[in-house]
């Protein structure tokens, strides 16, 4: 058993997919029209045929709030492994991405914590050197 796919739930598809691809880096993979919405999933482009990430509309009534809690509560919904948290900051604010939490010691791993502008907390990890 392998996971395949992981999703985030975004106030925006389109907007979604431009953060995730343009700013992050990740390579879009999917994109199923289905009515309002799409099967829209990106994949990191260091593993094309690896899990999939599903850009997930929020419009779930359970979502919003959801989503909202964990932002004010300023918990992650998902992280991403990095090789260095310190160089990714860097390039990333340089892009004009927000982070709520800088670059952090936390045992083993160094974390940091960014806006994706589409209703989440994104963590960000890597190991401590």
């Amino acid at each position: 058993m392998r996971i395949g796919l992981t999703s985030v739930f975004v106030d925006d598809q389109q907007k979604a997919l431009r953060f995730y691809t343009e700013v992050l880096g990740f390579r879009p993979k999917r994109d199923v029209p289905l009515g309002t919405y799409r099967w829209l999933t990106v994949v990191s482009p260091e593993d094309p045929d690896g899990v999939e990430l599903l850009l997930e509309p929020d419009a779930h009534p359970a979502t919003r709030p959801f989503t909202q809690a964990l932002v004010a509560d300023g918990i992650p919904f998902a992280s991403f492994a990095v090789d260095d948290v310190h160089a990714e900051f860097e390039r990333l604010r340089g892009l004009g991405v927000r982070f709520t939490q800088e670059p952090t010691p936390m045992g083993p791993v160094v974390t940091a914590v960014l806006d994706d502008t589409c209703g989440n907390l994104i963590q960000l990890t890597s190991p401590a050197a």
